[in-house]
């Protein structure tokens, strides 16, 4: 029995080596999961994201891709979620802010930033605890 619980503890602690949910701490990994994730916004609409006329914030892999972003206040920031199967949510907790519908693949929801200047970490709903899926958007004046 003994054995049977270290040998599922071992597998447990190597899934979580594997999982994308270090990718908010781990700069190159977060590089290489956005990469993916401007791939799979271009299969879908056609173009990259920087061509669009407002910031966008892809969700992919457990990931806010940028994980950082800054904005003026009161720009509008787009989040998109480019997964194939899983949704996301954005919440700015700390700020008071009413987390987010939950976005399915392919689906998008607008924030304008009312909030002062300052930085703002926001968490997806379903996946901050269980994945470090974490953002900060930073608003200047």
């Amino acid at each position: 029995m003994r054995s049977l619980v270290v040998a599922i503890a071992a597998s447990v602690a190597l899934a979580a080596a594997a999982s994308p949910a270090a990718a908010t701490s781990d700069p190159e990994k977060a590089a290489e999961i956005c990469e993916k994730a401007e791939e799979r916004y271009q299969e879908i609409f056609g173009k990259p994201s920087a061509e669009e006329p407002i910031p966008i914030v892809l969700m992919y892999k457990y990931t806010f891709c940028p994980v950082h972003l800054t904005v003026k206040q009161g720009t509008t920031v787009r989040w998109v979620n480019v997964d194939k199967r899983t949704s996301h949510s954005y919440w700015f907790k700390d700020a008071g802010k009413e987390e987010s519908v939950r976005l399915f693949p392919d689906e998008l929801a607008e924030m304008t930033f009312d909030l002062p200047p300052g930085d703002y970490p926001y968490l997806c709903g379903p996946h901050w605890e269980s994945d470090d899926m974490i953002g900060t958007v930073t608003v200047t004046e």
